[in-house]
């Protein structure tokens, strides 16, 4: 097991699975077993009085607060349907988690998320979500030039492509923290959260 240690004041930190990205085809987990597993960390951190931060991102209708600069990749047109910015039900309802909306891959830029964990005495984060590469990546490097001690949770993760995914994991997360899976994080939870 690579993840060694849970300070006492570890939150989770859940990116994205919102109604537009979770239902998207994702690799090399599923949508639905990448929010099955988050749900059942959120469930285990909410009963040992841990805080659950539910990420999000969402623009304005016009694009007016996307971010900007020219990229070789081509950008996301048009609308986006209605409710497509919604945490998905199986995260969402719980009236003690943090919610953070995001317009930025990363949720520490342009949010209250450090200030959120700070004032919580939050020195440990443990990330899930999608996409891999994209938003659970940057949170990470954030978090972790933040200060935060970073565990990702890996089979808790997926992304659109399963090369990036696995780059992610292999070459850019070990630098950033420790990585687990889903029982290895509840198993170090019950043994020092008990």
């Amino acid at each position: 097991m690579a993840v060694t240690a849970l300070d006492p004041r570890t939150a989770l930190v859940v990116i994205d699975l919102q109604a537009g990205i979770a239902a998207a085809p994702v690799q090399p987990h599923s949508g639905a077993d990448v929010v099955a597993r988050s749900a059942r960390l959120a469930e285990v951190f909410r009963e040992r009085d841990l805080p659950v931060v539910l990420v999000r991102v969402s623009f304005a209708a016009d694009g007016a607060d996307a971010v900007p600069g020219r990229t070789e990749a081509p950008r996301a047109g048009g609308a986006r349907p209605e409710g497509w910015d919604v945490i998905v039900p199986e995260m969402a309802g719980n009236a003690g988690d943090i919610t953070v909306t995001k317009h930025n891959w990363g949720a520490f830029h342009g949010t209250d998320l450090d200030v959120q964990l700070r004032r919580r005495g939050v020195t440990q984060i443990v990330l899930t979500g999608i996409a891999t590469s994209i938003g659970v990546e940057s949170t990470a490097r954030a978090a972790h030039e933040h200060g935060y001690h970073v565990t990702l949770a890996t089979d808790a993760m997926s992304d659109m492509d399963a090369e990036a995914h696995t780059g992610s994991v292999r070459r850019i997360f070990p630098r950033l923290g420790e990585t687990g899976t889903t029982e290895e994080i509840l198993e170090l939870l019950a043994k020092t959260h008990g």
